[in-house]
């Protein structure tokens, strides 16, 4: 059973509290929730993870590089610019990470870093995207 990191960005705490408009009113705990019965239904095994401290987050990269996960899905969330320490931190990591968002950042005028790192980015599907993002990851590691 492949074993997925699902990283939450700074800020995902707030999901269902403010900009609810943009990004529907389901909290973070109920996305994790979904994603995990999501990777379940594939036959994967997820963590999730969050912190507002990019610290943190290029830790757990690290961590699960060496703690045998097969891939990562990033919400970066408020990491999406400015943060070339993460960005490093996904290009060394032998895994391939598939970047998620609920929205789409683009019809904001926003464009992602850590994209450019990722191997993939889903971006307007609403949490259904994390379960693209899984699918996708899956049909990778299939091929490897």
């Amino acid at each position: 059973m492949a074993k997925v990191l699902v990283i939450h960005g700074a800020g995902m705490n707030m999901r269902g509290k403010v900009q609810v408009e943009v990004f529907g009113p389901m909290s973070l705990a109920g996305y994790d929730a979904r994603i995990h019965d999501y990777a379940k239904a594939l036959g994967m095994a997820v963590e999730t993870f969050h912190s507002n401290i990019e610290g943190e987050v290029i830790n757990r990269i690290y961590a699960a590089s060496d703690g045998g996960f097969a891939g990562a899905l990033i919400n970066p969330a408020g990491y999406m610019t400015g943060y070339p320490a993460l960005c490093l931190a996904i290009s060394q990591v032998a895994y391939p990470t598939i970047e998620v968002h609920i929205s789409n950042p683009a019809t904001r005028g926003l464009v992602s870093d850590v994209a450019k790192v990722c191997r993939a980015t889903v971006a307007g599907f609403g949490i259904t995207g994390y379960d693209l993002a899984l699918r996708g990851l899956q049909a990778l590691l299939s091929k490897a």
